[in-house]
Parts: structure tokens; C-alpha cells; sequence
């Protein structure tokens, strides 16, 4: 009987997947509209906690105010980044000129990145309450205290980590990281919702031996994986593409992007095959309203949107638009996958 603490745990939890997806959305929109820099510092905007609407609210010399912030929170992290070896990198932010560049004030950069921000912070609230409320597991199930207290870490990690790819002025390799620890958290949040949703279930029994089945999910979370670290470089190559053009001629941008475009394209068709062959063996082995057939064939939904998504991306000339959406279900893609997993996990086989 799972008690009224638990049910607050798991709705609150269930709260902060949804809007942690919803953060990722908004840092779609961000990049896509190229608002990236629309507040130039952090964890303020323009040195306001509401940010300003119109330049004259700015001091006159505000863009080389900013730049010297910068430069010197760079100067911070190069060094944080020559004490664990990796001076190439430290080399590299001290040496890149653009973060040198001053940023002209634009209110609906400013503004989305500000609202980007705030969704941030939501997100934060909602992983802290999640945490205090994993102590109703602190007897039952400890490992669900241990990682949604690892949470709340991470996203301070995060915080900070944004700090940096605002002051390194989107860094190519900072951003990917920022992404691949948006995962990691996002994962954290479904596993611990999952764990808590089935803790007090027996575990399902099928006919039908499930080692396959698990294999390939873990194929196909693997491969969605690479395919969000292969869309983030492409769409790092499509800023520096967009920059050299200075922002005209969209329809040229994918094919001066390079090889890495196709790895990523070609990499689409395992995804379809690998998730229609997880379709088939879960149809197999479930039946009815069964929680992982419902899954399999929400993946099918996301897997169609994805691919219409990139097609429209690939032949359209980048229309913001479809970057959102193709970054949203892309993420969305691997959570149902991983929850599909978690699902097939909590399932024995009959033994006659």
C-alpha cells in the first residue's frame, strides 16, 4: 500500500520531469532564435533581477562592462581547468577572440534567455522539493534518497556550469556537456519515479524471455544518446557556419556543415530500425493495456515527429521552428525509452 508521503513523492517528481523537459524546450528556443547571449552575465541579467526592455536603461559603456566581466570569470575557469590537466582547453577560452566581442542589446534575446532562466530555476525548486520528499524512503528504498539528494547537486552543478557557457559565449564543447548533464539529471528524475511507482508491485510475469528485448533497449538508449551529442555538434557547426555567412543563405548551412551532419542522418536509420525491432518484441511479449506496450507505442509517435522533424530541418533551411521540436522529442525519445526499459526490467519470466 503505497501511503499518502509516497504519492506526494512520486507526483512531485512526475512534476519535475515534466519541467525539466520543459527547460531543455526553452534552451531549444534559445539556441535556435540565437538568444543565447541575451543576458550577458549571470546568474543576473544586465545586473537586474528583472532585465531591462529598452538600451537606454543601460549604462553607456555596458558592453565593455560586460566583457571585462567576462574575461575575468574566463581567466577563473582556464585556470580551474590547467589544475586538472587540461590546458589545450584553458588554452583554447584564453586564446578565443569572439568572447572578446561585445554583444549589442536586443530586448526579445534578452527576454527569451531571461525566461529560459527562470524555467531554469523552476526546475531547481522542483528537484529540491523532490529530495525532501525522498525521505519517506529513507527506511524502504534508500537509493532513492541517495540519487534525488545527487540531484540537487547536479543542478547546482548545472547552474554553474551555465554561468560558464554564458561567459565563454557558448563554447562549443561547454554546451555539449551542458546538454549531456541535462541527461544525466533528467534520467535521474524518471529512474527514481519509476523505482517509486513500482516499489510496492509484484513484478510482472510473461511467457516470454525478455534478455533480448532489454539488449536492444540498451542498443537503442545508447544510440539516442550519441544521436543528442551528434545533433548538439551539428548544431555548433550550423553557429559557426551561420556566423562565417553572417546569417544569410540558410538554405546552404547544412551542406557546408560537414561530415558530422551525415553521421548523424545516417545514424537516423538505425534509430528507426532499432526501435522498430523493440516495437515488435515488446507487441510479442505484452498484451492490452500493459504499461510498456502503451510505451513502445508512444516511442513509435515520438520516432515519427522526430523524423518528420529532421527531414524538415535538413530540406527547409533550419526553420527554428523544427530545431525546437527535434531537440524537444529528441529528448523525449530517450526518456520513453529509458522508462520502457526501467518497465521491462521490473519483469520476470514464467519458468514452467
Amino acid at each position: 500500500m503505497i501511503s499518502r508521503s509516497e504519492k506526494r513523492f512520486i507526483r512531485i517528481n512526475f512534476i519535475a520531469i515534466i519541467i525539466t523537459l520543459l527547460v531543455i524546450v526553452a534552451g531549444g528556443v534559445v539556441r535556435s532564435t540565437g538568444s543565447g547571449m541575451g543576458c550577458p552575465d549571470w546568474p543576473k541579467c544586465f545586473g537586474n533581477y528583472i532585465p531591462p526592455t529598452n538600451v537606454s536603461q543601460l549604462p553607456a559603456n555596458y558592453q565593455e562592462r560586460y566583457v571585462a566581466q567576462r574575461l575575468k570569470k574566463n581567466e577563473k575557469f582556464a585556470k580551474y581547468l590547467d589544475k586538472y590537466g587540461k590546458h589545450d582547453l584553458a588554452k583554447k577560452i584564453r586564446e578565443d577572440k569572439s568572447i572578446t566581442q561585445p554583444e549589442e542589446f536586443n530586448a526579445a534575446y534578452t527576454w527569451t534567455e531571461y525566461i529560459n532562466r527562470l524555467i531554469g530555476m523552476l526546475t531547481g525548486l522542483a528537484i529540491v522539493l523532490t529530495a525532501v520528499c525522498s525521505f519517506t524512503y529513507r527506511k524502504s528504498a534508500k537509493r532513492i534518497v541517495v540519487l534525488s539528494v545527487l540531484n540537487v547537486a547536479l543542478v547546482g552543478y548545472q547552474a554553474w556550469l551555465g554561468s560558464i557557457v554564458v561567459s565563454t559565449n557558448l563554447t562549443q564543447w561547454i554546451v555539449t556537456v551542458h546538454m549531456l548533464l541535462a541527461l544525466v539529471i533528467l534520467s535521474i528524475n524518471i529512474y527514481t519515479y519509476s523505482y517509486a511507482k513500482q516499489l510496492h508491485k509484484q513484478k510482472s510475469v510473461i511467457m516470454y524471455r525478455i534478455a533480448w528485448l532489454k539488449g536492444f533497449l540498451l542498443f537503442a538508449l545508447g544510440l539516442s544518446i550519441l544521436q543528442i551529442i551528434l545533433g548538439t555538434e551539428v548544431r555548433e557547426e550550423i553557429d559557426v557556419v551561420s556566423k562565417a555567412l553572417l546569417d544569410i543563405h540558410r538554405g546552404s548551412w547544412v551542406e557546408q556543415v560537414g561530415k558530422v551532419f551525415h553521421y548523424h542522418r545516417n545514424l537516423a536509420l538505425l534509430v528507426i530500425v532499432a526501435n522498430g525491432i523493440i516495437y515488435k518484441m515488446v507487441i510479442d511479449r505484452f498484451s492490452g493495456k500493459a504499461a510498456p506496450l502503451l510505451a513502445a507505442k508512444g516511442i513509435l509517435i515520438l520516432l515519427a515527429i522526430q523524423i518528420l522533424s529532421g527531414v524538415m530541418l535538413a530540406y527547409l533551411g533550419l526553420p527554428p521552428i523544427a530545431q525546437v521540436i527535434h531537440l524537444t522529442f529528441s529528448m523525449m525519445l530517450f526518456s520513453l525509452e529509458f522508462y520502457l526499459y526501467l518497465l521491462v526490467e521490473n519483469t520476470e519470466t514464467y519458468k514452467h
